[in-house]
């Protein structure tokens, strides 16, 4: 933790299509509520196209004191790609469905809430990890959830009851794969219904994965669920909603520095990083990179 510095100047990154806010009426909030306050705010819309290069760029040839991400869990992890490494604070506005990391940070739901960490707020520096080849600030994992977010990606539909409805369709039909699990700690092999990555603790959609863990301990956490009967789903799921992810006999955690992801007889698998879905090359190489983000929070986090 430092000192907060004075925010005079700030960049708020802004996902046009995030949530169901009018973004224009979004610009003028923003802007009065930083003008009323003595601070400028400048506008940055990201297209879907070569955003991380174009954001890159467009920071470095101006001045700010702190970036805000506007939007959902996507745009956060983008925006937190860019600055990891820098001395750049990454404030957030919570503006998707699921908001992950900011939920897990502490940082205010609400948004008027949330913009008086403008000037109301410490920073702390989190840990980021690397997922192959790709930026992660909060969760990635294998298996059934990376089936279901890439379906709940590609339809039509948003929110919690969507990804509900898909969840329990997908659920009848799956298949657990066997994995191949190597940390600079342990070895794990075995068939698993879920393989998720996890520097913090909570899904967006408050299923707790990963209790009791820290994002600035220089470690993370693998959380396995194992295959289970249909008779104790209902039970894990109560688990997973009620901080008790441990007290599962089909549920384990390997806490490291280092991991090798492998499927055995498969040369790449479906991996969600962040909430986007993607096909990643086995073996997945997982490293942490300690205290590389700042970020701005409230003072009682």
């Amino acid at each position: 933790m430092t000192s907060p510095p004075i925010l005079l100047r700030l960049l708020f990154v802004l996902n046009p299509i995030s949530g169901d806010i009018d973004k224009t009426e979004l610009e003028d909030t923003i802007s009065t509520f930083c003008a009323e306050r003595g601070r400028s705010a400048a506008f940055f819309h990201t297209s879907g196209n070569d955003d991380f290069a174009k954001l890159k760029q467009y920071i470095s040839q101006q001045s700010y004191d702190a970036v805000f991400a506007a939007g959902g869990d996507g745009t956060v992890s983008l925006v937190a790609s860019v600055l990891a490494g820098t001395k750049l604070p990454l404030g957030i506005l919570p503006l998707g469905s699921g908001n992950g990391l900011s939920k897990d940070l502490g940082i205010p739901q609400d948004q008027q809430e949330a913009l008086r960490l403008i000037w109301d707020h410490q920073v702390r520096a989190i840990d980021t990890l690397r997922v192959g080849d790709t930026f992660c600030a909060h969760l990635a994992d294998l298996g059934f959830n990376a089936l279901v977010v890439e379906r709940f990606c590609s339809g039509d539909t948003r929110g919690p009851g969507a990804y509900v409805r898909i969840a329990m369709q997908e659920y009848l039909g799956y298949e657990p794969a066997v994995y191949r699990i190597t940390t600079d700690r342990e070895t794990y092999e075995g068939a698993a219904f879920m393989v998720t990555v996890a520097n913090a603790n909570t899904f967006g959609s408050n299923v707790v994965i990963n209790p009791d863990s820290r994002v600035d301990d220089g470690e993370f956490e693998i959380c396995l669920i194992e295959p289970f009967p249909g008779t104790a789903a209902l039970g894990i799921l109560y688990q997973l909603y009620t901080d008790a992810f441990d007290e599962s006999v089909y549920t384990k955690r390997l806490r490291c520095r280092h991991a090798t992801i492998e499927v055995p007889g498969h040369e790449e698998a479906l991996v969600q990083v962040d909430g986007e879905p993607q096909q990643a090359q086995l073996p997945l190489q997982v490293t942490i990179e300690p205290r590389s983000l700042r970020m701005l929070l409230p003072l009682t986090t």
